[in-house]
């Protein structure tokens, strides 16, 4: 499918301010720390969804997991993460102390090394989405969860925004039984917080392939862009976080 953002993309950057990543909950409250988790704000109400899903789709990669190892070392742990615009996520969660690298990506579908032209068909099933490098013992994997469900409308099918498609999708693409329980347990805390179910898509992290090198670090490249300053920027400053790329 062809989407607002991949149409303007092609034709006149300039523009992107018709594409659109998505309602975002309130900034934090707590001004102390851009790392502490806080329940987000309510969305307002959009239509009837299906409830969360726990079971790896069917159309998704077959391959196991990757291996804890592959996932943590002595100081680091991975999380990978897709709630629509991979920009704007990427943007997000790099600013958050105790990440120390967001690289932007496809993951889960049954293509091999695709492309973003045959992502945006929607045809290969990926989801647009950033693998997170992190320090747990700076910030917690509930932490960047939060941060992921108050930068996206989790009950959306398939859209953020005039983004549509299911690599737009909101997606949590969980590491090892621990991210998976932890995920379980917030997404029921903050369930109530919004009047339709959480759609986001719960399954084991399989295969993640980098994407194009112009998509990578794409605000802090590009930061006088129309989207950037009208879409990400209005994101950032939304939920608290600097306007500005972190250095």
């Amino acid at each position: 499918m062809m989407t607002a953002r991949h149409l303007l993309l092609l034709l006149l950057p300039p523009l992107f301010t018709l594409a659109c990543c998505g309602p975002v909950a309130g900034p934090a409250t707590n001004t102390t720390s851009p790392n502490v988790a806080t329940v987000p704000t309510k969305q307002p109400a959009g239509g009837e969804q299906p409830p969360v899903n726990e079971q790896p789709n069917a159309n998704t990669m077959t391959e196991t997991p990757e291996t804890p190892t592959a996932a943590t070392t002595a100081k680091h742990e991975v999380a990978t993460l897709g709630n629509g615009c991979f920009w704007c996520t990427e943007a997000v969660l790099e600013q958050l102390d105790g990440v120390s690298d967001v690289e932007s990506g496809y993951t889960g579908g049954d293509v091999d090394n695709p492309t973003y032209e045959q992502i945006c068909g929607g045809a290969t099933e990926h989801a647009e989405v950033v693998k997170v490098t992190f320090d747990p013992a700076v910030i917690s994997y509930e932490s960047l969860l939060d941060w992921f469900f108050r930068s996206h409308d989790p009950t959306t099918l398939n859209r953020q925004g005039n983004d549509v498609g299911t690599q737009y999708r909101s997606a949590i693409f969980f590491h090892s039984k621990q991210q998976h329980q932890t995920a379980l347990a917030f997404m029921d805390k903050i369930a109530s917080n919004w009047e339709n179910p959480i759609v986001t898509e719960l399954v084991p992290a399989v295969k993640f392939w980098p994407a194009e090198a112009y998509h990578q670090d794409y605000f802090r490249n590009n930061q006088n862009q129309g989207y950037c300053r009208v879409v990400i920027k209005t994101k950032l400053a939304k939920l608290g976080l600097d306007d500005a790329p972190k250095k």
